[in-house]
């Protein structure tokens, strides 16, 4: 749908909005990320968490080959992701092609690339950090002791690559699609910002079942997804009232969300 203009006498009230948004949305989650990385990584909440899943499969990643884990949740969910990122592309070919598409350019475009962003940081974070699987480690039969985050691996351990999550995080990259339907269909935004975080749970805890990951991991994968959504849509976006379905600008723009 075009965007409508916005009459100059209310801008400074939407800009105090957007200020409010990019509070809300970005430093909120930082602040829940830290306390509960401090519970998970800190606190030792992952081994807490994976001694549970662990010792509940009989002391053994039962599920670690599962067809349901290993084929439908985790190669069954890439597949998914995939195919819905082609669906993507395919739209916003229409969009430049067809001239009824054309409104919704901007937005398939923002959503693309956040999703790609968020993956492709994920991936590369993933070579960085060199942390291991749970079930690479002693403690769950595997050979390594564990590693922080921070703390030195010896190179004769070999490469890791567990953290953030890789798959949870390919169904959280789609937390876009809040700010995606912010844009095109606001009334939508929680149903899909719902729809995306119940899909990362789902890919999440499949992969915690297997023994792939620990909670953190996920949890990162998350946080990284929703910055990166956040911070590209109020880079891409200029101030329109759809990007502001709370603020009581519809007698002036003649749109609510």
């Amino acid at each position: 749908m075009p965007q409508l203009p916005i009459p100059t006498a209310v801008l400074p009230s939407i800009e105090g909005s957007r200020l409010g948004l990019a509070g809300r949305a970005l430093l909120i989650p930082l602040v829940l990320l830290a306390a509960a990385s401090l519970v998970l990584m800190a606190g030792n909440g992952d081994q807490w968490i994976a001694d549970q899943l662990y010792r509940w499969q009989g002391s053994q990643w039962a599920f670690k080959d599962a067809w349901w884990t290993s084929h439908l949740i985790h190669k069954g969910g890439r597949n998914l992701t995939w195919f819905a990122a082609l669906l993507v592309v395919l739209a916003l070919i229409r969009s430049n092609m067809d001239l009824r598409w054309q409104p919704l350019r901007r937005p398939l475009a923002y959503l693309l690339i956040s999703v790609a962003l968020s993956t492709g940081i994920i991936a590369l974070l993933k070579s960085w950090t060199h942390m291991d699987c749970p079930w690479d480690l002693e403690r769950y039969g595997g050979l390594r002791p564990f590693i922080g985050l921070f703390e030195h691996r010896p190179v004769a351990w070999g490469h890791a690559a567990c953290f953030p999550a890789g798959h949870a995080g390919s169904g959280y990259a789609w937390v876009a699609l809040f700010y995606f339907m912010l844009q095109v269909r606001p009334q939508w935004r929680w149903p899909a910002l719902g729809a995306a975080l119940l899909t990362g749970m789902v890919f999440g805890l499949g992969q915690q079942l297997r023994g792939a990951h620990f909670a953190s991991h996920d949890l990162w994968a998350l946080a990284i997804s929703w910055l990166v959504a956040t911070t590209l849509y109020l880079w891409m976006f200029p101030l329109t009232a759809s990007a502001f379905p709370s603020h009581a600008v519809s007698g002036n723009a003649g749109e609510t969300a």
